[in-house]
């Protein structure tokens, strides 16, 4: 944006020479003009503003999520495939758990008794 000439105050507060050279311009039809001009501009320098923010958000998230990669690759990594991950519950833990449910839930049809403190 180092480029850009005018800020809208410049625009607004430009003052013409007047010179009477037979034909010229309707002073109103020209401010009007550059009242629009000047709305225009200031919409143009909101939208730059939010898309640079958003630009910035956005660049701060792919960051992040670029380190979380890393993060996710290294310990993969580290982690041989072979080996399973270790769960805190064991296949037995889950027999017993279904095997309980099972006498809980149909213990009358099997003839037993239903004890709820196997759970």
């Amino acid at each position: 944006m180092d480029n850009i000439k005018f800020t809208p105050q410049d625009i607004l507060h430009k003052q013409f020479k007047e010179k009477s050279i037979g034909k010229g311009y309707d002073v109103d039809d020209v401010d009007g003009f550059l009242d629009d001009v000047i709305k225009d501009y200031d919409t143009y320098n909101k939208e730059v503003a939010r898309l640079q923010d958003e630009n910035k958000r956005l660049k701060a998230k792919v960051d992040e999520l670029n380190r979380q990669l890393e993060i996710g690759s290294s310990i993969g990594a580290a982690a041989p495939a072979s080996q399973p991950v270790v769960s805190s519950t064991t296949n037995m833990d889950i027999l017993k758990r279904l095997s309980n449910l099972e006498r809980r839930v149909f213990g009358s049809q099997l003839g037993d008794d239903g004890d709820s403190h196997l759970l």
